[in-house]
């Protein structure tokens, strides 16, 4: 079943980038057109591909457009593009460089009370980032990762309460060195 799973999300992560996936009437045109497809789609089982597709369909994520050519163009629904965040959301990593560049990243919010399942959501998902949290409110990481901040806190919907720091120095760094392993 994970492997339903992964190869589910692929296909929308496929969609989502782009890649038009059409689908003739004639079995003959259909393999002709995912023969030219990206790489991405010529490793994916094709029965299985369908199978996936058509639960898509079902569950609203793509819908269908016919072409004057007699083929058929997949579309993202709203629904899908909301799925494939969740996706992106859920596999999203904060890339380390092989060398450090001496720069702080500090992340530094606050969150209104009547926010507080968002604001507890937006911590949660900092911390599987890989941030440490340097005081109440306030993480720190040595990494890069304004753009992974600012979609966590636009998916919680608290973009307006964060802000981002970058640093060149902390008291106490050293501490912060050991922490990451940064020595």
């Amino acid at each position: 079943m994970a492997n339903k799973k992964i190869l589910k999300q692929r296909i929308l992560l496929l969609l989502a980038t782009g890649l038009a996936l059409g689908f003739s009437r004639s079995p003959n045109g259909y393999f002709r057109i995912l023969k030219v497809c990206a790489h991405d789609w010529k490793e994916i089982n094709r029965r299985h591909l369908w199978e996936r597709i058509r639960e898509f369909y079902e569950d609203r994520l793509v819908d269908f457009r016919d072409n004057n050519d007699g083929t058929t163009t997949i579309i993202l629904t709203e629904n899908g593009r909301k799925r494939v965040l969740k996706y992106e959301f859920e596999n999203m990593q904060i890339k380390k460089p092989k060398v450090w560049k001496g720069d702080w990243h500090i992340i530094i919010y606050d969150i209104p009370e009547k926010n507080k399942p968002a604001r507890e959501a937006f911590r949660k998902k900092v911390k599987e980032l890989g941030l440490l949290e340097f005081q109440r409110s306030v993480f720190v990481s040595p990494y890069e990762c304004e753009d992974e901040i600012d979609f966590v806190a636009e998916f919680f919907e608290v973009g307006k309460y964060v802000r981002y720091i970058k640093a060149k120095y902390i008291t106490n760094e050293a501490e912060l060195k050991k922490k990451f392993k940064l020595y």
